[in-house]
């Protein structure tokens, strides 16, 4: 053997070594979303809102609640994933959002939220319209009539702070204070102090006309004037010489701010409006009423079956309501189907089924839903939905025929409070929402990253729901109110949902529980 030969083996050796010292390893780590699955503190007031989309926990409180000292009792991550730099080994201060870090392969922020809801007011003697309180700017502004005397404002009541807190100087009905400037006060509550500035204005109409919103067959108009006069609002159809006054039970007052309910109204059609206050009148107001729009296939009357998989429209048109069966179907048959068990005895309603789907022990839950929108896709045994139609009308009431076999909730998530539901009798739901998110509200059923909908949400407008356990063995109708948060806020989409286990999202229920709907009907009036 040659020398040369002899030391091959050592220079492809040194080469190789030397090669890998050039190689970058671009292997990227997994992205997977490091989520808080459950969170607990001590002294709140409800279960907290976990929202994987936004990275958020929102925990409620009660009004006297310390924010500033808040001792966290509990959590779960996603597995392997851990809290940086440990932020709850102390209290925590929620008086504001707090950030918090988890990493998982990488950083993930999230935000820790308290929504602690305290009731404040701000009310003084001969007051033109509602105050306006701003809690960020720790402000109030009231308004007097154009005579008032301004060095001397009576205060009629004040609540500006939550349950327990002091006030400097301590302020009561018939306390008086100095509006020609602002004036301060300050909230002290477990040893924090914030001050607020009072702002007096003053109005030189004796009553305003403050807007109008017109919806289908009801219509919110909404004036000021001095408290505790003779206010009131009055419409007419326009090009009419003839004023209707509102009754006035339906005209509801806070201080000098009042506003009118105006049932009865055809739709599609342009009223006035205008305020009125004793012999005077606020500037005349316009509104347009919208028309009355149904649900497609409300009746459930059509129907089409794309392999096991039962479609509530009809073949070849455009699908308005969508259900479960895709990701039910991928382990059994679609557990939502049509049915000749009708409340007219003829035609069809929508059968809803829970079930369990799979073989043995190997499957999940399946609640029987039907929602407007669609099945986008499944995520392992799980499912991703897109709930929400285009819609812009405001309806006041959801009413239908329905029909429910019970039973006993056998299964239930691994969470603590589901698996306490065990035994206890399983519950049908029917609910209706109104949205102005921009787009629909997607639905995660997955527990390590699950997005539900929540009508406490700022896009939700208004919110009505019906729930039953006790088995109803015939038809029966239904119906429930539209609670709305705003009279003027109008929505981009509709979200109707039927579901023959109400904790169905959390594989939670009660196999055999049959739920059937059908003639759904929007309502406009009051």
């Amino acid at each position: 053997m040659t020398r040369l030969t002899s030391l091959l083996p050592l220079l492809l050796t040194i080469l190789c070594l030397a090669a890998a010292s050039c190689i970058h390893n671009d292997i990227p780590y997994p992205r997977i979303q490091a989520n808080i699955l459950s969170f607990t503190v001590k002294g709140q007031d409800g279960a907290p809102v976990i929202d994987s989309v936004t990275r958020t926990v929102t925990v409620p409180f009660p009004e006297d609640a310390d924010l500033y000292n808040v001792s966290v009792t509990g959590y779960s991550l996603t597995p392997g994933s851990h809290f940086v730099d440990d932020p709850f080994n102390k209290s925590i201060d929620l008086s504001t959002p707090l950030p918090v870090y988890i990493h998982l392969y990488q950083d993930w922020l999230w935000t820790i939220i308290a929504r602690q809801d305290i009731e404040r007011y701000f009310e003084v003697e001969g007051q033109m319209g509602e105050s306006t309180i701003d809690v960020p700017g720790r402000r109030v502004v009231v308004t007097v009539r154009s005579t008032a005397d301004l060095a001397a404002i009576v205060i009629s009541r004040i609540k500006l702070g939550p349950k327990g807190s002091t006030m400097t100087p301590e302020l009561t009905s018939g306390s008086t204070f100095d509006g020609r400037t602002p004036f301060n006060i300050e909230i002290t509550n477990y040893g924090h102090t914030e001050t607020w500035s009072v702002y007096v204005l003053r109005m030189a109409e004796a009553v305003k006309t403050v807007s109008a919103d017109g919806w289908t067959r009801v219509a919110w108009v909404k004036g000021q004037a001095e408290a505790g006069a003779d206010n009131g609002v009055e419409y007419r159809l326009k090009g009419s010489e003839e004023w209707t006054r509102v009754p006035a039970e339906d005209i509801t007052s806070v201080s000098g701010t009042f506003t009118a309910c105006i049932k009865h109204l055809s739709p599609a059609s342009t009223y006035e409006a205008r305020a009125y206050s004793g012999e005077d009148f606020g500037e005349i107001i316009g509104f347009t009423t919208g028309t009355e729009v149904q649900l497609p296939n409300s009746d459930f009357e059509y129907w089409w079956l794309d392999k096991k998989v039962w479609c509530p429209w009809q073949e070849g048109h455009d699908a308005f309501w969508g259900t479960g069966n895709p990701g039910a179907a991928t382990l059994g048959q679609s557990n939502v189907y049509p049915s000749e068990d009708t409340p007219s005895g003829s035609g069809y309603a929508a059968c809803l089924e829970t079930r369990f789907v799979g073989i043995g022990t190997l499957g999940k839950l399946a609640a029987g839903s039907v929602f407007a929108g669609y099945f986008v896709r499944t995520d392992g045994t799980n499912g991703i939905l897109s709930m929400g139609r285009p819609f812009a009308e405001r309806p006041t009431r959801l009413r239908g025929r329905f029909k429910y076999t019970g039973a006993t909730i056998n299964y239930a998530d691994k969470a603590s409070e589901f698996q306490a539901m065990l035994g206890e009798p399983d519950t049908c739901i029917v609910w209706m929402a109104l949205v102005d998110s921009a787009e629909p509200i997607e639905i995660r059923t997955n527990p390590a990253n699950r997005a539900l909908f929540d009508p406490d949400a700022d896009y939700c407008i208004a919110y009505g729901k019906m729930e039953q356990a006790q088995p109803v063995n015939s038809y029966i109708p239904f119906d429930f109110t539209l609670e709305y948060k705003s009279t003027s806020r109008v929505p981009r989409y509709i979200l109707v949902t039927a579901s023959s286990s109400k904790y169905g999202d959390y594989f939670t229920g009660g196999t055999g529980a049959v739920l059937y709907i059908d003639d759904l009907v929007l309502e406009y009036d009051y």
